[in-house]
């Protein structure tokens, strides 16, 4: 470039070079990519090319007779002038300056300003201006990129992928942080030296099949770093081609994951083992179970489930406290850890609970030596923070003999053993013997499924319609609940209601049914022109709980529902204990709008001389007296009067049980108030509650 503005300076408009020669210099003047301008000693534009025009937008007529200056930016002009005065010296001189066309456009140009010399003196300036935008943005972009990869975390590396062995041809600052490697070290190798014998073949094989076919490849894969140390890499490569579409350059992307997944693997065991004691939990042990069960079954083994429970263990917790039994509960699963040879798994289920598996064994000999063993183990003395103790334990065995098939049975076959274990007088061990035990420990089964039901929320309400017994118009529903067991489906109230009321689960389970009913027939009523009451059952724990009331207070408010359309009913033997307090109880309960049914009348004994002073509305019949009422006398006679009894005492009066026409039809005859059962529907889920039509009609 420089010798041809010297050229252009040093011949053009020279009168005495030949014509030839002239007429090239004056096609390289007027064709030059450049826009090129000649200016008069005082910086006037008194010729240019055809670029001049292109990078000005100004038609060249239009450029000549006006100052070259005009067209830079005026941040530029003093740079400019001065390049300009010293080219008037006879010196080449160079500048960058920002020019706006007259399109508004801005150019990045580089000018250069060459004297004109003739006859040994200067004539003017030639001001040559390059275009250089496109370039100054592609500079721009490469330092962005550049600055951009520098300051990723992740590290970044570009390989040479015309040569053999694909050496590194560049790596970022975060590569060095990650790998230790400098990137003297570094360039010019294959990447594979970060890889070592712990490094994964799979992932190694797929980079290498990835390059190979020049496609993006990802991968974790362990590597090491300059110290020897292990890290965990995820990396991915992906070709770079060229314009024409060959692999010049493979780029990768390796991301330092080691902290995730050391925490990953941290949560792993956590969710895995328990905590105090470091042994694998229920849901470890549960995996373990169902791969060995079918191992052993694929393979014609047998296995054996062995449910550990310490004897006692509250009233040692209680009285040297938490701490002591914290420590107590380690001594004794490392004393399981112990006594247990290789192979065999051991796991903690809850409190003072242990299992062990073993998977196979040869013979029931086997098994019960190591229980044996086991029992030998716990009755020696444990000496705590200078308590000498002495603890045993109760052992259940089960196996995988029979149909046993799932986890969650053999589990549950063990726990009914140790259970029959314990009956035994404790510190033995029991081989599970089927139904026997299953009938005997049931309850126990049931109370432990049920506090799972209550957080799980596995119940489900459902409403029985009380309707008028002579129009059939719905007037009420009672609630009724189920149990969606996880396993065993629908579970009868009949089945569980009874253990719930010993262990005082009912509190929790009746608290939710209260809730239910309640926002259940608010929401029910919203769209119903007659509103619906509903009927709740209280268990004799719940009415005589402290707090009572606020429970039913906070269930109205929480729902929206009129006391007016809340219906509590109470059995007779709820009634019977401590009747003084009851009563006043009832009449909390009236006063505050809501109404009471006493269930199951006549099963009692001390029922009618209390009926005339118990602040009740209603009165329920019980199914007993309902059966056969046509062809049994007695049932008749009884019916009647309490019927009667109760129309003297202002009571309405609703016959539980109707399956039959006939049972309606004579009820209707007795003039019973209300009636209920199967004969105009069985209890619904609340869905199908909603579509009801206001009135049943039996079939």
């Amino acid at each position: 470039m420089a010798n041809v503005k010297e050229n252009i300076a040093s011949n053009y408009n020279v009168q005495d070079v030949p014509h030839a020669l002239q007429a090239r210099h004056h096609a390289l003047f007027t064709h030059h990519p450049d826009a090129i301008f000649e200016l008069s000693l005082d910086g006037i534009i008194e010729h240019c090319n055809s670029a001049a025009a292109h990078i000005t937008g100004i038609a060249n007529e239009h450029l000549t007779g006006n100052a070259f200056f005009q067209l830079l930016h005026i941040d530029a002009l003093v740079e400019a002038k001065a390049a300009f005065n010293a080219t008037l010296k006879g010196q080449h001189q160079s500048y960058q300056a920002l020019s706006i066309n007259r399109h508004h456009h801005a150019s990045q140009l580089e000018v250069t300003h060459v004297p004109i010399i003739a006859d040994e003196r200067m004539i003017g300036v030639y001001a040559i201006c390059r275009d250089i935008t496109q370039r100054k943005q592609d500079e721009s972009e490469l330092r962005l990129l550049k600055r951009g990869i520098e300051a990723s975390p992740n590290g970044v590396v570009m390989a040479d992928a015309t040569q053999p062995h694909l050496p590194l041809v560049y790596v970022n600052s975060a590569f060095t942080d990650i790998t230790g490697y400098s990137a003297e070290e570094a360039l010019g190798r294959n990447c594979s030296f970060l890889q070592g014998e712990d490094s994964n073949p799979e992932a190694v094989e797929e980079i290498r099949r990835g390059v190979t076919q020049h496609q993006d490849v990802q991968v974790l894969l362990r590597n090491y770093r300059r110290d020897g140390s292990l890290f965990w890499n995820q990396l991915s490569i992906s070709p770079v081609f060229s314009e024409t579409g060959v692999c010049t350059h493979f780029i990768g992307i390796q991301q330092d994951i080691t902290r995730q997944r050391e925490q990953e693997a941290r949560i792993a065991y956590q969710a895995a083992h328990d905590p105090l004691t470091g042994l694998p939990n229920l849901g470890a042990l549960q995996t373990r179970l169902e791969h060995a069960l079918k191992t052993c079954k694929s393979r014609g083994q047998e296995l054996a489930l062995l449910y550990i429970d310490l004897d006692d263990f509250k009233p040692i917790n209680d009285a040297f406290g938490h701490r002591l039994g914290d420590q107590l509960l380690k001594t004794v699963a490392q004393r399981l850890l112990d006594t247990v040879t290789a192979g065999v798994s051991v796991a903690r289920l809850s409190s003072d609970e242990f299992v062990v598996l073993l998977a196979p064994y040869q013979n029931e000999q086997e098994v019960i030596a190591l229980t044996n063993r086991l029992l030998a183990a716990l009755a020696q003395p444990f000496t705590l923070y200078q308590h000498c103790l002495h603890i045993s334990a109760s052992i259940g065995i089960a196996s995988n003999k029979g149909s046993t098939t799932q986890a969650h049975d053999l589990l549950h076959h063990a726990s009914l053993a140790m259970l029959d274990a314990k009956r035994q007088g404790r510190n033995t061990w029991q081989w599970y013997c089927g139904d026997a035990i299953d009938n005997v420990a049931e309850h126990v089964v049931i109370r432990r499924e049920l506090q799972e039901a209550i957080q799980a929320e596995q119940f489900e309400a459902y409403y029985q319609p009380i309707v008028d017994a002579v129009s059939g118009d719905i007037r009420s529903v009672e609630t009724l609940i189920r149990w969606h067991h996880p396993t065993k489906g629908l579970v009868s109230p009949g089945v569980f209601m009874p253990i719930a009321e010993q262990t005082g689960q009912i509190i929790a389970i009746g608290r939710w049914v209260l809730d239910r009913a309640c926002h259940d027939i608010a929401a029910l009523n919203a769209g119903r022109e007659r509103p619906l009451a509903v009927a709740v059952n209280i268990s004799p724990m719940q009415f005589q709980r402290t707090g009572f009331m606020n429970e039913i207070k906070a269930a109205l408010h929480a729902s929206g529902l009129p006391p007016a359309l809340l219906e509590l009913e109470v059995t007779e033997g709820t009634l019977m204990t401590n009747t003084e307090q009851a009563v006043a109880l009832l009449n909390e309960v009236r006063n505050l709008g809501i109404s009471v049914a006493l269930d199951d009348f006549g099963t009692g004994f001390s029922s009618l001389s209390y009926l005339r002073d118990l602040p009740i509305s209603k009165v329920k019949l019980d199914i007993l007296f309902i059966r056969g009422i046509s062809k049994n006398a007695k049932n008749a006679a009884i019916v009647q009067g309490v019927i009667t009894m109760a129309h003297h005492l202002n009571l309405a009066i609703v016959a539980e049980g109707i399956e039959t026409r006939e049972e309606q039809m004579d009820l209707q005859q007795r003039q019973c108030d209300l009636l209920q059962g199967y004969f105009f529907s069985k209890p619904l889920p609340f869905d199908v509650l909603k579509s009801l039509p206001p009135t049943l009609t039996p079939p």
